[in-house]
């Protein structure tokens, strides 16, 4: 069967992205081809030929996302006094030992550690996990000496380092720690909103920003007939806003409960922090239509996605694989009038039609299976 009989290269019946299992003719019976191409200049098709090759095929599923930052934390104040004198701008990145906000001229600054400050600090207070937390932050501050141990109780070492660290950050030098001289999160906070006011009044227990982790995201919002595709674990690619960039990721969360309509903007992770109720959702969020799942996303190269906060990216999940399989280009199948495909192969000067079986697509190849096919055999395409 010659070359100017087969069926005018398409890529409309050949969708990339579907799982395509179609019987092909077997070999020894007659292979009627669909149709004719559409003759080149002179009356003839212009071919060019391609090797079957062995390689791995992989499908993917694209979602929309979008960039935000891990966790939601609420910064409540413990500390008396007429006014806010010093307030953060949203966007700000305050990280162990720096400054929260003041209160009548006096800070309060951050430490590391996931129990919330209760108590004033001083030598004779009963032993908790609260100064072993205010320990670690000693050490880890460089304010301790080496006799300083994380042991729960309010020692010497530990009111030395507390004094060490006052007079390094302009305090009265006390050796002892004020209720609300410190406030507590599990990591950097990146502002996301200040709810008080400059000179405003610093009511006990009253909000003062809301705040982030410091660790890109992205929350994509995965339809709920896709959710099979996706667990916690699961690694992705990410598409950053240029269209170009991708980066690996890991799936950290997915969403156990479904919403409908617009989906909201939703925080990674539980809130946490000097005094948390988890008010605001100021974590990355994807719009989404109707019956969709969060899906939260961490970057493999966070600084890849610069200072960019709820800009749009595209996550694209692994939907089928196929391994060490035998591929050849989507424009080498030609269609049977019989149903199902086949390759041209050539061989020298000669060419013969070949029925294969197709399998998974994945960008510009496709899976194949049939008699006498093995890496190396040469097809016939479309010449460029």
């Amino acid at each position: 069967m010659t070359a100017d009989r087969r069926l005018g290269w398409r890529g409309a019946l050949l969708t990339g992205g579907c799982l395509l299992v179609l019987g092909g003719a077997t070999g020894g019976l007659a292979l009627t081809l669909a149709g004719r191409p559409a003759a080149a200049a002179g009356g003839q098709s212009r071919l060019g030929t391609a090797a079957v090759v062995r390689t791995g095929l992989v499908n993917t599923v694209q979602v929309s996302g979008s960039l935000g930052y891990a966790g939601s934390v609420t910064v409540v104040n413990q500390t008396p006094g007429t006014a806010y004198t010093a307030l953060p701008q949203p966007g700000q990145v305050v990280r162990r030992g720096g400054r929260l906000y003041e209160v009548d001229g006096s800070p309060v600054f951050l430490f590391y550690g996931g129990r919330p400050e209760w108590r004033a600090l001083a030598a004779g207070v009963t032993p908790g996990p609260d100064v072993a937390q205010l320990d670690r932050n000693l050490i880890a501050l460089g304010y301790a000496t080496a006799t300083l141990t994380v042991s729960g109780s309010y020692t010497d070492a530990t009111g030395y380092a507390v004094a060490r660290w006052q007079q390094a950050a302009g305090l009265p030098v006390t050796g002892t720690v004020p209720l609300g001289q410190v406030g507590y999160a599990p990591g950097a906070l990146r502002v996301y909103q200040v709810s008080a006011g400059l000179g405003g009044p610093p009511a006990a227990g009253g909000t003062v920003l809301t705040a982030t982790s410091d660790r890109p995201v992205v929350t994509a919002q995965l339809p709920v007939a896709q959710e099979y595709l996706v667990r916690r674990g699961d690694r992705v690619t990410v598409t950053l806003p240029n269209g170009s960039t991708t980066t690996p990721g890991v799936v950290t969360s997915v969403s156990t409960v479904a919403s409908g309509g617009s989906a909201a903007s939703a925080s990674p992770g539980p809130s946490s922090g000097p005094a948390s109720t988890g008010a605001g959702s100021p974590g990355g969020g994807g719009s989404g239509s109707s019956d969709t799942v969060p899906v939260t996303v961490r970057l493999a190269h966070p600084r890849l996605a610069g200072h960019l906060f709820q800009a749009p990216v595209t996550v694209n999940i692994v939907s089928a694989r196929a391994d060490h399989v035998l591929a050849v280009p989507v424009n080498a199948l030609v269609a049977l009038a019989g149903g199902g495909y086949a390759v041209q192969v050539v061989q020298g000067r000669a060419t013969h039609l070949t029925a294969v079986r197709t399998g998974l697509f994945g960008g510009t190849l496709v899976q194949v299976s049939g008699a006498g096919l093995h890496p190396g055999t040469r097809v016939e395409v479309p010449a460029p």
